[in-house]
């Protein structure tokens, strides 16, 4: 069994666009976007252009979705599928829970709601080396009315994003760094996520989320959230839109998919995060990441592995 991994912001690359596999369902979904959008996407992943939310997280809903359906173009059907984040809708869209065009409305609301609730002086941080007990009870020392600090994404056993203020985050590093992290870096997110403070964010995108006709998956979704395997429309609805004020579960959805079956894991462009997660975390399961292959060699490796 396949599974396709869609990733999140953090990935992004220059020219991530340009270097999707030249496939005519690469070269539609381009062009469905552009419509959608009412300008080029191939504007979007200039270096200028991503130093803003806005284009990063519309063109990885654009990477994700044209390769997915590249891949399926050629014969790979995932039986399940996830996505980190803003890569959640991109899996949403391949799973036909919502079409293109809603995802890619979606995708520019959250981004432009992001920009403008997202206070300064506010950030992401990964800690490795450490596990997630570990960062919680420096998150309670750390965190203030003034400083707060929370618990971010799980992406594995030891790699933990915390969010939060500069200063908060600052205390919880430094702290971290005496209890034995290997290291702590400020991640390139230009916005405030996954954060309660952003609440405001999360519930309009469910509002807007209630207006559109949502579709049961066509093939298991795993959520952010609980890292659940998902079937109600609604509970996917529910899913992308409060992922932005939780952390994500990554670690915990590797398990399940590879629970479910899942005996290859592929990522979509732009890059090889979430395939590095997935060799550290489950490494007996097979990783790859089409960002580092040709579109004919991941297609010929999932061929070995479709039920």
């Amino acid at each position: 069994m396949v599974s396709l991994l869609f990733p999140g912001q953090g990935s992004q690359t220059p020219d991530m666009l340009d270097r999707l596999p030249d496939h005519p369902a690469v070269r539609q979904t381009l062009e469905e976007v552009s419509a959608e959008l009412g300008y080029d996407i191939l504007t979007l992943d200039t270096p200028e252009a991503l130093r803003s939310t806005v284009p990063v997280q519309l063109a990885l809903l654009t990477a994700g979705v044209a390769a997915a359906r590249a891949l399926e173009a050629e014969g790979i059907i995932p039986e399940a599928l996830a996505g980190l984040s803003v890569g959640a809708f991109a899996a949403a869209v391949h799973a036909q829970v919502i079409p293109l065009a809603n995802g890619v409305r979606l995708v520019k609301q959250r981004a432009e709601l992001m920009e403008h609730h997202s206070p300064s002086g506010y950030g992401l941080t990964a800690i490795v080396g450490l596990k997630e007990d570990q960062v919680i009870a420096l998150i309670m020392e750390a965190n203030t009315p003034d400083d707060p600090v929370y618990l971010g994404n799980v992406n594995s056993a030891d790699q933990i994003v915390i969010s939060g203020s500069l200063n908060g985050m600052e205390k919880v590093s430094s702290a971290a760094l005496q209890a034995g992290a290997r290291k702590v870096e400020r991640l390139d997110v230009a916005v405030l996520s996954h954060s309660p403070l952003l609440q405001p964010v999360a519930n309009t995108l469910a509002q807007t989320l209630h207006t559109f006709p949502l579709h049961p998956p066509r093939m298991v979704y795993v959520g952010n959230v609980k890292a659940r395997a998902l079937r109600n429309p609604e509970d996917i609805a529910w899913d992308l839109a409060y992922n932005i004020t939780h952390g994500v579960r990554w670690y915990e959805t590797n398990i399940v998919l590879q629970e479910l079956g899942c005996s290859l894991f592929i990522e979509t462009p732009p890059g090889h995060v979430l395939t590095n997660l997935a060799k550290q975390s489950i490494p007996e399961v097979k990783s790859i990441a089409l960002a580092d292959s040709s579109l004919a060699y991941v297609v010929q490796r999932a061929s070995r592995h479709t039920a």
